[in-house]
């Protein structure tokens, strides 16, 4: 039996999507970003938010899960080495059948110990897809550090023209700050936590704590960065600026104390 979408079901099981490395670039200094190759109607489903399934380093057979036609993951039985987690694709070319991922190195989660050590041929998986959760508004509040800068980069490009409001941006310092094409109305800041460590800076929320909600209703704000700046964010939206849930989407991409994995 087969899917809409031609994948063949075997027992109620079909098995996930596989793309292979085909270049490996060093973005900044520690944000490296893999281009992988594959299926064109796998790479048009990919993103922009994907479930990437991450083998250990330099596993030559992966113990792949299946997928049900419900889209839940069915886990092989015993150790498997299979890593999941969600990252925002940087960039998805159907025609070429590419997509790319940026992964933040610093940490020692699977997925960095895996991009650290990736290679053109290397495998990773993919099991389901999300949306960013964003919407079109007049003024945008954009608020994230390294590990959502893909998210803010299609959120800047797919902004109207006319949209005007303010990204404030955490990383480690000015090696660490990328292009990010923006509509001339947003004013992107960039923030330098210097030697202190990821998470432990208060920069992005004392940046929206001194900024004033603008006037009128078509307002959104987008947040991703450590779980507990994202709360306190979150708390700060909500509370002062009055935001209701259909304005502002905040998620925690990772957790202080835990690898530094994107998680959405």
């Amino acid at each position: 039996m087969t899917s809409p979408d031609g994948a063949v079901f075997t027992d109620g099981l079909r098995p996930v999507d596989v793309l292979t490395v085909v270049a490996v670039t060093d973005v900044t200094p520690s944000v490296r970003r893999v281009t992988l190759s594959g299926d064109a109607a796998v790479v048009a489903a990919a993103g922009p938010t994907v479930n990437l399934l991450v083998p250990r380093v330099d596993d030559p057979d992966p113990r792949w899960p299946r997928i049900q036609r419900d889209g839940r993951i069915v886990w092989p039985e015993g150790s498997h080495g299979i890593a999941l987690r969600s990252y925002t694709a940087r960039r998805q070319d159907p025609a070429a059948g590419e997509v790319d991922i940026d992964f933040v190195l610093h940490g020692d989660g699977p997925a960095a110990a895996w991009a650290a050590a990736a290679r053109p041929g290397a495998l990773l998986g993919i099991a389901g897809a999300a949306s960013l959760a964003e919407r079109p508004a007049r003024w945008l509040l954009l608020v994230a550090d390294e590990t959502a800068l893909p998210a803010v980069s299609r959120i800047l490009a797919a902004a109207a023209p006319d949209t005007t409001g303010v990204a404030f941006l955490e990383v480690a310092g000015p090696e660490e700050e990328q292009p990010l094409p923006a509509p001339a109305g947003v004013a992107v800041h960039w923030l330098h936590r210097g030697a202190t460590a990821p998470g432990e800076s208060t920069l992005l929320t004392d940046a929206v704590a001194g900024l004033d909600r603008p006037p009128g209703d078509d307002v959104f704000a987008w947040v991703g960065a450590e779980s507990a700046a994202v709360r306190a964010i979150r708390a700060d939206l909500r509370g002062r600026w009055g935001l209701g849930r259909a304005q502002h989407h905040a998620i925690g991409y990772w957790r202080r104390g835990r690898s530094m994995a994107p998680a959405g």
